[in-house]
Order: structure tokens, then C-alpha cells, then sequence
């Protein structure tokens, strides 16, 4: 029969047989996803190159016309400085003669128009003081 001892170490041996079984199929299961992971990593290599590729494209175009904008604006710049120093210049050089010009000018019409009021004036009253003569010279005429 067995003693204590052997069926001690029968026991501890088929505990051992099944911890070698479970820790084999863990090792198993461990396998097939590290394999997955592998595949996983493998497509997602096989897209991103590409991929990468095309940004890299793209943002070499974009700087492109990134470096063409900048010198438009450059451009459009210089544009700017100097219509405002031709205003500049304009308002300088031309601007106190053309003041001087149309202040002389409303001066002028300013002047005609009394001018012409004064005549209209001149010309209202010649006539009413005819016509309160001529009413006087019927009034005595009818005496």
C-alpha cells in the first residue's frame, strides 16, 4: 500500500503535472496573442509609411504656398507704403495750392451771388418806388 510519504509525493506530483499543463496552455494563449499583436503591428507599419509619405507631400506644397503668400503680402506691403507716401506727397505739394484754389473759387461765387441779389435788390425797389409814383400821379390825377 501506499504510505503517507508516496501518497504525499503522488499528490505533489500531479499537482506539479497540472501546474506544468495550466502554466503550457497560458504559454499557448500568450503565444496567440503576441502573434495577433504582431500581425496588428504589421498592417498598421504597412499603412503608415504611405501614409507618412503623403503628409510629408502635402506639407512640403503647403509650404510652398506658404512662402508665396508671404511674399504677396510682401508685396502688398510695399504697395501700401508707398501710395501712402504718394498721398503724402500729393497732399504736400498740391494740396495747400488746390485749398488755396477753392477757397478763392467759393469767394468768387460768393461774391456774384450778392453781387446779383444787389442788382435784384436795386431792381425791386426801382420798381415798387415807380409804382407808388405812378399810384401818387393817378391819385392826384383823380382830384
Amino acid at each position: 500500500m501506499l504510505s503517507a510519504k508516496d501518497f504525499l509525493l503522488l499528490a505533489l506530483a500531479v499537482g506539479w503535472l497540472l501546474f506544468v499543463f495550466f502554466l503550457g496552455y497560458v504559454l499557448i494563449r500568450l503565444g496567440k496573442v503576441l502573434r495577433s499583436t504582431e500581425t496588428l503591428v504589421v498592417g498598421v507599419t504597412d499603412r503608415t509609411v504611405p501614409l507618412l509619405s503623403e503628409v510629408t507631400t502635402s506639407v512640403v506644397q503647403v509650404n510652398g504656398q506658404l512662402e508665396r503668400i508671404d511674399t504677396i503680402t510682401t508685396h502688398a506691403a510695399t504697395v501700401s507704403s508707398n501710395v501712402a507716401a504718394l498721398v503724402s506727397l500729393f497732399g504736400a505739394t498740391l494740396g495747400g495750392p488746390l485749398i488755396k484754389v477753392a477757397a478763392f473759387s467759393y469767394g468768387v461765387r460768393k461774391a456774384a451771388g450778392r453781387k446779383q441779389r444787389a442788382d435784384i435788390e436795386r431792381e425791386v425797389k426801382a420798381t415798387i418806388k415807380a409804382d407808388k409814383k405812378s399810384a401818387k400821379a393817378t391819385k392826384r390825377a383823380k382830384r
